[in-house]
């Protein structure tokens, strides 16, 4: 039997979980819930999309609340609160909305498992792969949260090295690309409680136009998932930059054991030939931001800008923030079937 789903909002990684959720094997979206009212306008964004293409199997709507193609035919609704949906028949409700969750409100939908594609710190689990999903425990958690696109891309090496090298202090700075809640031109500031900002005056400056610096919550979302990787050990910022998707974070470390360089490529070079997942991406190329769009390894080790001297490690990461990042969501929800 298929795993039933019904996916919370079809936002930008709503609709990348969407498309790769229409491609895995024995799993069923039966429902999508967003609070756009239009439908029309629903399956024209699932169809067409400026960053990865359009749908080659495209929907359209049927019956007035279904759409369909070729493989699915999915159910439309428009519900503002979560604990108002159909979860009849549902396994698995992934809450792709964006919005910060009322835990025990979850806990008592019945459905066996919640997916929350953002970090929440009071959910049973937060779970990056790489890092600890030996953890994940299905008789125990039922809220499971697949953290952030940077926390999912980065912890991964931080646990590597440190398991060999003992992290004892670092900074990283994330290169991320714009989002939906900036401006495009100038504009008034910009608040976002479901994503801690408050009176931001660089975002209401236009996301085409600068680079724009910010604060990030990457070391924070870490945290939930390993609480050595705190705000005490790594301090952090983000530069928001004028690109569709791709990120990278730029990654300083100090360590108590000394390293060498051909010591931490091997390290890295291990990892990705024995790992279960697609995590670990070793490049050696000269490739530019545009040549990761759509990978599904979230942890891509520039190693032409990997510089160890002594007790210092430098990392350039690159990860698809939006595909990469929707990609482990599938995978965790594969764990949970």
């Amino acid at each position: 039997m298929s795993t039933k789903v019904l996916l919370n909002g079809a936002g930008r990684i709503g609709k990348a979980v969407l498309k790769q959720l229409l491609n895995t094997d024995n799993v069923e979206v039966v429902t999508i819930n967003e609070i756009n009212p239009s439908i029309e306008n629903i399956v024209y964004s699932v169809n067409y999309d400026s960053t990865y293409g359009k749908l080659d199997d495209k929907f359209k709507v049927v019956d007035n609340n279904f759409i369909k193609n070729q493989k699915s035919k999915i159910k439309i609704t428009n519900i503002k609160n979560i604990s108002e949906l159909d979860l009849n028949s549902i396994d698995i409700l992934i809450d792709s909305s964006g919005q910060k969750a009322n835990i025990e409100e979850l806990k008592s939908l019945n459905v066996k498992k919640i997916i929350l594609t953002h970090p929440q710190k009071d959910a049973d689990i937060n779970v990056i792969l790489g890092v600890n999903e030996d953890k994940l425990d299905l008789t125990k958690h039922k809220i499971i949260s697949t953290s952030s696109c940077n926390a999912t891309a980065l912890l991964p090496a931080l646990k590597l090295i440190d398991e060999k090298k003992n992290i004892v202090c670092g900074d990283i700075v994330t290169i991320h690309p714009l989002l939906n809640h900036q401006r495009v031109l100038d504009g008034s500031f910009v608040q976002s409680a479901t994503r801690d900002v408050d009176l931001n005056f660089e975002f209401g400056r236009s996301s085409t136009q600068n680079i724009i610096p910010s604060k990030t919550t990457t070391i924070k979302a870490c945290s939930y998932v390993l609480n050595k990787f705190n705000s005490d050990l790594i301090s952090s910022n983000s530069l928001r930059v004028p690109t569709d998707t791709v990120g990278a974070i730029n990654v300083t470390l100090f360590t108590k054991d000394i390293s060498s360089k051909n010591e931490i490529t091997k390290l890295f070079i291990n990892f990705e030939n024995n790992q279960k997942f697609p995590i670990i991406l070793n490049n050696f190329e000269a490739l530019v931001s545009s040549d990761f769009k759509k990978e599904n390894y979230t942890t891509i080790i520039d190693h032409r800008f990997l510089e160890v001297k002594n007790n210092m490690i430098k990392l350039l990461l690159w990860y698809d923030n939006e595909w990469g990042y929707a990609s482990k969501v599938v995978e965790i929800l594969k764990l949970c079937k």
